[in-house]
């Protein structure tokens, strides 16, 4: 052994590595950043999603490769999509099936990179189509749109990878067969449509907001959804539950600076200080929630922005109207019965009528929510309220063990501490 061998690797290696890992995390970001964009300009293109995807991919495999080589390009979206379009037209010269699509494209001009501000609305659209079940729509949008891994959108939905491969390979799948377009929906087909795409948005927003894994917030999620919804609004400004959801929307993230400690400890909404809170965009949802409600269509985004706004605009946790809180967790219930919005008004009750009736409440909900970690916190909260510490620190412990995300898994540890 030579005394460099001894030495290690030297400078020249040291940059390598550090330009490799500094392309690598560019080439992700990039695909973070423009995945929907890029995919949904790909699809308008080439009318195929698998092909769309797939020359996507090849594309940041070519970008892993060149990037520590050449630089980092100055516009990496740019890049990205350029070589995918050549990888695309690549894959259908050599299917001569393709021949006659191959010749049209070849007349096109490359897709713009520049994203267009409705492309990914339309793709979320395409995604919704009521021909596609309920699942698949949710995980082909959460994948083709927003760039969710098979892994991430499995852990959102506590399903296996496998499942949700699957549920995506079988979207595409009835896309391609029942011939649905890329396009806007006419207006006498937003009925049908309207629901699951906001159902997206809002599992989209709730991602951002508080992570299934990892640590704290993903800010770019939830001003994603925030934006998209937002454009909804402006090319549906008749419909009141896009609004709602806006609103909603808006309600949580003007908290969101009161959310986290500096260290990234989450901070429960009893211990917030309100004086952080965003008190404007506050008035602004408000405003939002009754422009909607004159529409005299009421429904549960709606609601939801109701009981979110009650909280915001409480000086304090302690003044909170929670008996309006309540009411409209029942409103809610009549419209979209689940064991969550129990869970949630239960919680209200505690506020209102003590902890005995909101655990009563709670306990009949133990089987459909014994995987939740959020139901099991509740119960650690309103069995410590009623002096069973020992009850309390086991519901705890479970809610902990249930919760993937580290800024709840702080907090829990933190009670169990106590």
């Amino acid at each position: 052994m030579t005394e460099a061998d001894e030495a290690g690797p030297g400078p020249g290696a040291a940059r390598t590595t550090a330009c490799s890992a500094q392309a690598h995390a560019a080439v992700a970001a990039a695909f973070r950043a423009e995945a929907g964009h890029l995919t949904a300009s790909l699809v308008r293109s080439l009318g195929d999603f698998d092909l769309a995807e797939e020359s996507l991919q090849e594309a940041v495999v070519q970008a892993l490769e060149h990037w520590p080589r050449e630089g980092i390009p100055s516009r990496p979206a740019a890049w990205l999509l350029t070589v995918a379009w050549r990888r695309a037209l690549n894959r259908l010269s050599r299917d001569a099936r393709y021949a006659a699509k191959l010749a049209d494209l070849a007349r096109e001009p490359a897709p713009d990179p520049a994203p267009e501000p409705d492309n990914r609305l339309q793709l979320v659209f395409t995604c919704c189509h009521p021909a596609l079940r309920r699942e698949w729509q949710v995980a082909l949008t959460l994948r083709a749109v927003f760039g969710f891994t098979t892994a991430e959108i499995a852990r959102a939905f506590v399903a296996s990878e496998d499942a949700v491969a699957q549920r995506i390979v079988r979207a595409k799948r009835k896309i391609t067969t029942a011939g649905i377009p890329y396009r806007m929906p006419g207006p006498g087909e937003l009925p049908g449509r309207l629901p699951e795409v906001l159902a997206v948005l809002y599992l989209l927003f709730n991602e951002g907001h508080l992570a299934t894994s990892g640590s704290g917030w993903r800010r770019d999620l939830s001003q994603d959804a925030l934006w998209l919804t937002g454009l909804l609004c402006r090319l549906l400004p008749g419909e009141p539950e896009a609004m709602g959801l806006l609103a909603l929307m808006r309600l949580h993230l003007a908290r969101a600076g009161a959310r986290f400690t500096p260290a990234g400890d989450l901070v429960r909404l009893a211990d917030q200080d309100r004086s952080q809170w965003d008190h404007d965009t506050i008035q602004e949802a408000v405003a939002l929630i009754e422009r909607a409600a004159a529409l005299h269509r009421p429904g549960p985004y709606q609601v939801q922005a109701a009981i979110a706004a009650c909280h915001a605009e409480a000086p304090a946790f302690e003044s909170t109207d929670w008996m309006q809180v309540v009411a409209l967790y029942d409103l809610l219930l009549q419209m979209e019965p689940s064991p969550v919005i129990r869970l949630n008004r239960a919680l209200a009750l505690w506020r209102v009528a003590g902890p005995q009736p909101a655990l009563r409440e709670l306990d009949q909900l133990a089987t459909e929510l014994d995987g939740y970690h959020i139901y099991h916190a509740a119960r650690g909260e309103l069995l410590s309220e009623m002096g069973h510490n020992e009850q309390a620190r086991a519901a705890r412990l479970q809610a902990h063990n249930l919760t993937h995300n580290q800024a709840e898994r702080a907090l829990l540890h933190q009670q169990l501490l106590l």
